[in-house]
């Protein structure tokens, strides 16, 4: 059986390359290749970039409204198609259909949906300045690309795109090689919805492709979602053009559960910030500090609902809720944290082994694993794994633990359980992180900035603030008296 073959989305329409290069995407649940994807060769590249132009000057001369109003059909094409797009996303993640289905699509068009309405809003200042007067305006960057992760690839291609498109700007996305298709589905909707052709292109490929978007003088931004090496050379390499960039990392965030929280709550948390989406999301909670006195009582209610209610298998299957990683690769590195975690020390509560479901017995699949008796020093502790990979730690002093917590060159999110509103709103304010959760974990909805501290990022996405992001300020001075000259 013949797979299918996608090419890169240019200008409204697929555009064949000229090198005749493909890679091979395979479903992690189950080891086999569903299609293939051509590579945007140099031809593709120049193609793309000569088609942001031309899109750039029609969208940007549309009003505000104009742009809105389209963009809003984009979203109801969005909601419209949920499930179609929700199983494309199982089945190039590997993530259980239950979470696709009601979050990967639904919190895309939530955030074009608030961007679209935003736009209208954008305003400059006026002043006097003496009898003249000046007056700024808000316009479009020109053409910005946006570099994906493979966790949330819809989602994160909606996310980039609602504020660029938003502002007026073109864009250029590639996501990434492992998770392609739901981007050109995206696009394929962008014009299905009248957004111009040329506004919203697909670029495929691997890291020389993402080289590229960085580098080009073209561009004059980028939008980055991946792991924290990768970012550093994304930034560098932008620095050549001196391009804006906004990087959005990983993270090894703490959780910080003290004696008097709602214990239940703080395990839903403690598992919602470890095993969703199988535990590759770059805000988990992978560092769970509990308090002395609720130790005990934590980690059993953990061990037996991780036990008990955690089902692995066809992430097709609606009653499964933990489904496969994303790669061979990528199950091989978890395995060696957890092995790691064993020879340095930590004691293994639960997990700890790959998985072979009925459903899915050649899937890509490491149970949920978490370990206790851990201490700050160990590379469980002190790396990301993005896995389903738990580490418990016990705390006794509230300034002790904030240091532990923030004892780390990243600084992506956090949070505190406490019934003690103070406390929780004093502990919150003194960690290092910049998306913080009290008595919740892991909500992000499109009205709140998402950003790191430290070297989890720079800049945000979603919230008011990232329309910004994607304008630059115009100052216009007005001269109403006559110039005083010496010449």
């Amino acid at each position: 059986m013949t797979t299918p073959v996608y090419q890169n989305f240019i200008n409204g329409h697929f555009v064949a390359n000229q090198s005749g290069e493909t890679f091979a995407v395979k479903n992690p649940a189950t080891d086999a290749v569903i299609y293939h994807v051509e590579v945007a060769d140099e031809f593709i590249q120049q193609q793309a970039i000569a088609s942001a132009k031309q899109g750039f000057a029609i969208w940007s001369a549309m009003t505000a409204v104009e742009r809105s109003r389209i963009l809003l059909k984009a979203v109801t094409l969005l909601r419209e198609r949920n499930d179609e797009l929700a199983k494309i996303e199982v089945l190039d993640t590997g993530k259980p259909w239950q979470e696709a289905e009601c979050v990967d699509v639904q919190t895309g068009a939530d955030v074009i949906e608030y961007f679209a309405g935003l736009a209208p809003a954008q305003v400059g200042q006026q002043q006097m300045v003496g009898d003249d007067f000046y007056y700024t305006r808000k316009e479009p960057l020109g053409i910005c690309a946006g570099i994906g992760a493979w966790n949330y690839p819809l989602q994160i291609a909606c996310w980039k795109s609602g504020p660029a498109l938003a502002a007026g700007n073109a864009f250029i996305f590639k996501p990434s090689e492992e998770t392609p298709l739901g981007a050109i589905k995206l696009a394929e909707i962008y014009i299905e919805a009248g957004v111009p052709a040329g506004v919203f292109n697909v670029v495929q490929g691997a890291a020389e492709v993402g080289q590229w978007l960085t580098q080009s003088s073209a561009i004059d931004k980028v939008s980055f979602t991946g792991e924290v090496g990768t970012g550093k050379k994304v930034v560098a390499s932008a620095a050549g053009s001196l391009k804006d960039v906004t990087m959005e990392l990983g993270g090894k965030s703490p959780l910080l559960v003290f004696d008097d929280a709602d214990i239940s709550q703080a395990v839903s948390a403690a598992m919602l910030g470890n095993f969703y989406t199988q535990g590759e999301i770059c805000t988990n909670c992978t560092r769970i500090y509990v308090h002395k006195n609720v130790y005990q009582q934590f980690i059993d209610e953990l061990k037996t609902r991780t036990e008990k209610n955690i089902i692995a298998g066809d992430p097709l299957d609606a009653k499964v809720n933990f489904g496969a990683l994303i790669s061979k690769k990528h199950q091989q590195l978890v395995m060696s944290y957890i092995e790691k975690g064993l020879s340095e020390g930590a004691t293994l509560l639960t997990g700890g082994k790959e998985l072979s479901p009925d459903s899915a017995p050649h899937g890509y699949f490491v149970a949920p694993t978490v370990f206790t008796d851990c201490t700050d020093e160990m590379t469980i502790v002190k790396e990301e794994i993005f896995g389903p990979v738990m580490s418990v730690l016990v705390f006794d002093d509230e300034d002790d633990v904030i240091h532990r917590a923030n004892d780390t060159h990243l600084g992506l999110a956090a949070g505190v359980f406490s019934k003690d509103i103070k406390r929780a709103h004093r502990v919150i304010h003194q960690l290092q992180a910049g998306i913080c959760w009290i008595n919740s974990y892991g909500n992000s909805p499109a009205e709140m900035p998402v950003g790191g501290y430290k070297q989890s990022g720079i800049g945000r996405e979603n919230g008011i603030e990232t329309l910004d992001h994607y304008t630059q300020t115009k100052s216009i001075y007005v001269g109403m008296s006559n110039i005083e000259s010496p010449f």
